[in-house]
């Protein structure tokens, strides 16, 4: 069975991945690559379909790529020169079969099939109203919505009822569509999930990440643009539809600290460049006297070396990951619950006792393992442990696709920063600047109004309506006063 790692909850989850392929040999072979590489997007499940100019395939599972895509009896069964394909954490519905993309669907004009990176924020007011016309859900995954708005559409051509769905939908979305007809890849009009395309041969890509094309091989051509549908056609014909006219990009700027891998390219930047700059601005806005810069691992060593070369204290290594727990791990009883960070991280005691350590990590989201990672740093010594946080506090949820805890259970948002110092029981702990954070990624200063990226997790600003939350709100309210009218 599979479970999620409970020593892993204290982390922002990854949204998806997708990961598409129009015109090349066996194109299913070509997407589980793809997905290897996303892997780190989503770790609960994967699948794949394909289209071999007569039908679909479709192989999904639980768990990861590896052990699931494999096999070549499964490659084997997802046939033909088209084929798209998913790693998925939960944001929206449960963990199971039944959600696990790409989701298929037998409509009008044929197959339609459809993976899905971000959140739609109006879909359970969308899905009300589309049980009330009559549709049946066979998940309650808010891409399902998509399709229905498709198959509903009183538009006639198959790309109007797309776009005339897209219409009506709130919120972030990359998608990768197969159809008969070929493939459509798009972003929502903020852009707010990336979406890359490459090329590889007389093939067309499309990935999350561009660290994708690398292994397999494929050349990075662009990004797609926010609002933009790129249709690449059975023939090869490649087209570009802005439905959405004029758009002021938003992107994610959390896949610039953790998000996505290193190794990847964003709007033509190196993310692990970015991650140095974001460790040095870090620097100059919280020094500290000490002895040694350590990460976290992993997602706190590219800034933690740029903290170092800027403060010019030296980087080591005082906590050691092990590759080997997963997310997979048994539960434990609650006796050997506490002990569950050093199955993951261990502190090199013979390097960290007596020192003055600073820790950089990502970010802090409920601070239970930013509490256990300095307790561990004390009990083996350290004289003095400072924490360093190459982000801004996370106060507020996310809704456009990132498994993020309730409001109420962020440290941030429950205290300031000295309560969050006194929680972890570090010695000082700082966080970079939202200026700052936007000085790293090569601009001024955040705007004030029309920020450069969606950074809501940080300041609250969203920057799209959020009709389910608004609606989840109204009735809460109503019920509240319902309850003292009694």
């Amino acid at each position: 069975m599979f479970t999620t790692n409970p020593f892993d909850d204290d982390k922002l989850r990854e949204e998806c991945g997708i990961f598409g392929v129009s015109r090349a040999e066996t194109a299913s072979a070509i997407v589980a690559l793809g997905l290897h590489a996303l892997q780190h997007r989503g770790q609960e499940a994967a699948g794949i379909t394909s289209w071999d100019g007569h039908d679909f395939h479709t192989h999904r599972a639980m768990g990861h790529v590896a052990g699931n895509f494999d096999r070549d009896e499964v490659i084997r069964g997802l046939p033909g020169d088209t084929a798209c394909g998913h790693v998925r954490y939960s944001t929206t519905g449960e963990t199971s079969l039944r959600n696990v993309q790409p989701l298929y669907a037998e409509l009008n004009s044929g197959g339609f099939a459809i993976a899905h990176n971000g959140n739609i924020s109006n879909a359970m007011k969308l899905r009300r109203e589309l049980i009330r016309r009559g549709s049946i859900f066979q998940s309650t995954s808010d891409t399902e919505v998509i399709i229905h708005l498709v198959a509903t559409s009183s538009y006639r051509t198959l790309l109007d009822k797309f776009i005339d769905a897209l219409k009506q939908i709130e919120g972030a979305y990359s998608l990768i569509v197969m159809t008969p007809e070929g493939m459509i890849a798009c972003r929502d009009p903020l852009g707010i999930r990336p979406l890359v395309m490459g090329k590889l041969g007389d093939a067309t890509i499309f990935a999350s990440e561009t660290v994708a094309f690398d292994v397999v091989g494929a050349d990075y051509v662009r990004t797609v643009e926010p609002g933009e549908l790129v249709i690449v056609t059975n023939e090869g014909d490649i087209r570009s539809h802005r439905p959405f006219g004029e758009t002021h990009a938003r992107p994610c700027i959390f896949e610039h600290v953790y998000f996505s891998r290193p190794d990847s390219i964003i709007d033509n930047s190196s993310v692990y460049s970015v991650r140095k700059a974001i460790g040095a601005q870090l620097a100059i806005e919280n020094p500290v006297d000490a002895d040694y810069v350590i990460p976290v691992p992993d997602s706190g060593v590219p800034a933690a070396i740029g903290y170092a070369q800027q403060s010019g204290i030296p980087f080591e290594l005082g906590i050691i990951r092990s590759h080997y727990i997963g997310r997979t791990f048994i539960q434990p009883g609650d006796k050997v619950r506490h002990l569950g960070v050093k199955l993951k991280h261990n502190a090199n005691r013979a390097l960290i006792e007596g020192k003055r350590i600073v820790l950089i990590d990502d970010s802090i989201v409920r601070g239970t393992t930013s509490l256990k990672i300095v307790q561990m740093m004390r009990e083996s010594g350290a004289a003095e442990v400072h924490m360093r946080i190459a982000s801004p506090p996370t106060k507020h949820s996310c809704f456009y696709g990132v498994d993020t805890p309730e409001r109420t259970k962020l440290l941030a948002h429950k205290l300031d920063i000295g309560g969050m110092q006194d929680f972890i029981h570090a010695d000082s702990l700082a966080f970079i600047s939202i200026d700052g954070l936007y000085k790293a990624l090569g601009e001024t200063k955040r705007a004030d109004i029309r920020p450069q990226y969606c950074d809501a997790c940080f300041t609250g600003d969203y920057p799209t309506t959020l009709t389910d939350q608004d609606d989840v709100v109204v009735q809460n309210q109503l019920e509240l006063l319902a309850e003292r009218v009694v």
